[in-house]
C-alpha cells in the first residue's frame, strides 16, 4: 500500500506539472518513483501515461506542425539512441543508474538556472538534429528523461509555444512508443507493470486537470521556482541512495 501511495502521489504531481506547463511529467514522476522503487520500475510505470498524455497534445496542436524541418531527423535518430540507452538500463547496477539519474537532474537544474539567452538558427538546428536526437534517445533509454538535451535544444530555437509543445510532444510520443516493445523485450515492462501503467492514467490525468486550473493564475517565475525546488529535493534523495 505504501508503494502504491508513493506511485499515485508522484504521478499526480507529474500530471499537475504537465497540466501547468505542457511538459514535465517524467521529470517529476520518474525521479520521485525511482527514489523509492528503482529506475527500471519507474520507467515502466510511466510508459503508457507519457504516451497517452503526449498523444493528446500532438492532436491538440497539430495545426502548428509546419516549418519544423529538424523534427523528422531528431525523432529518427532518437529512436536509434533509445536502443543504446535501454541496453545501459538493463546492464548497469541500480546504484549507478540512480547516480546517473541524479546527475541528469542536477544538469537540468543547472541549465534552467543558467538559461543562456541564445537563439539557434533553424538551418543549424536541422544540421545537428541527428546528433542531438541520438544523445537525447540514449539518455531517454537509460534514465527515462531526455529533457536536458531535447528540451534545451528546442528552447534554443525560441519556438512559439504552440510549435514548441507540438514538437516536444511528437518527440516524447516517439520515445514512449519505442520504449514499449524495448522495455517488454528487456523484461522491464512485465504484464503486471503494464497494468499498473494503464492504471497510472488516472492520477496523471487528475493531476493534469488540477494543473490546468492552477496554471491560469500562476506566474511563470513562481512556477519555475516550484519545479526547481521539487527537482532539487528529489536529486538530493537520489544522490543519497546512490552514494550512501
Amino acid at each position: 500500500m505504501n508503494e502504491l501511495l508513493i506511485i499515485f502521489l508522484c504521478l499526480a504531481a507529474g500530471g499537475t506539472i504537465k497540466g501547468v506547463a505542457g511538459m514535465g511529467l517524467p521529470l517529476v514522476a520518474i525521479p520521485g518513483i525511482a527514489a523509492f522503487l528503482g529506475v527500471p520500475y519507474a520507467i515502466a510505470i510511466l510508459t503508457i501515461p507519457i504516451l497517452t498524455a503526449n498523444l493528446s497534445q500532438v492532436w491538440r496542436f497539430r495545426a502548428h506542425s509546419a516549418d519544423l524541418p529538424f523534427l523528422p531527423r531528431l525523432v529518427v535518430m532518437s529512436l536509434i539512441g533509445i536502443a543504446a540507452g535501454t541496453f545501459l538500463l538493463t546492464s548497469l547496477p541500480a546504484r549507478l543508474l540512480s547516480l546517473g539519474l541524479a546527475l541528469v537532474m542536477l544538469a537540468y537544474i543547472a541549465l534552467r538556472l543558467l538559461h543562456p539567452q541564445v537563439k539557434l538558427a533553424m538551418a543549424r538546428a536541422t544540421a545537428i538534429a541527428p546528433a542531438i536526437g541520438f544523445l537525447a534517445g540514449t539518455l531517454q533509454g537509460a534514465t527515462g528523461i531526455s529533457a536536458p538535451v531535447s528540451v534545451t535544444f528546442m528552447n534554443a530555437l525560441r519556438l512559439e509555444r504552440p510549435k514548441f509543445v507540438f514538437a516536444v510532444s511528437v518527440l516524447f510520443t516517439s520515445f514512449a512508443a519505442a520504449q514499449l516493445p524495448s522495455l517488454a523485450f528487456a523484461g522491464i515492462l512485465t504484464w503486471e507493470r503494464l497494468m499498473l501503467s494503464a492504471a497510472a492514467l488516472v492520477p496523471v490525468f487528475l493531476g493534469m486537470r488540477l494543473g490546468q486550473w492552477l496554471g491560469r493564475d500562476m506566474k511563470p517565475g513562481s512556477f519555475d521556482r516550484l519545479i526547481l525546488t521539487i527537482l532539487a529535493i528529489i536529486t538530493v534523495k537520489l544522490f543519497a541512495d546512490a552514494l550512501l
